[in-house]
């Protein structure tokens, strides 16, 4: 994965707690429970949009949820397994565009920049992700990360 350097170097604050009821990290106008936190849940509900899926994997990196991440990951290139690094804390996200990916398409891509800071400096990761439906729902196939 391509992370792209941007700042001065320093120390970042201790990442907020994300609850039920904390802004969602997504960037939506919803509280976390009502937004991303219902699908990582596992209570059976489900993206229903590539974009809504895309949105809830970055919360699922804000707030260390492996298994999301791994469940939400097209069988045929997910990994075995996932080690998130505890020293990444992401900072927001912004969708730079769409193509398909609604309840109408089999599959859809999402263009982001996610932003982070790591070992006191801050970053960006922009990525062309890769969406498919596997029985029924969304899952991440893959993505490239374009330089700007």
């Amino acid at each position: 994965m391509s992370r792209r350097k941007t700042g001065p170097r320093r120390t970042p604050a201790p990442a907020p707690a994300v609850t039920a009821d904390t802004p969602c990290p997504c960037g939506l106008d919803a509280a976390y429970g009502a937004c991303c936190g219902r699908f990582h849940a596992g209570t059976g509900a489900t993206a229903p949009t590539a974009e809504l899926l895309m949105r809830s994997r970055y919360s699922a990196f804000v707030v260390g949820d492996a298994a999301y991440l791994l469940r939400t990951w097209a069988p045929e290139t997910r990994p075995g397994t996932l080690d998130l690094d505890p020293g990444t804390r992401w900072t927001g996200l912004e969708i730079l565009g769409t193509t398909d990916g609604t309840a109408f398409h089999q599959r859809g891509t999402v263009t982001f920049t996610a932003r982070y800071a790591h070992g006191g400096e801050s970053g960006a990761l922009t990525e062309h992700s890769r969406f498919t439906r596997h029985d029924g729902a969304w899952v991440y196939v893959d993505g490239d990360f374009p330089e700007h």
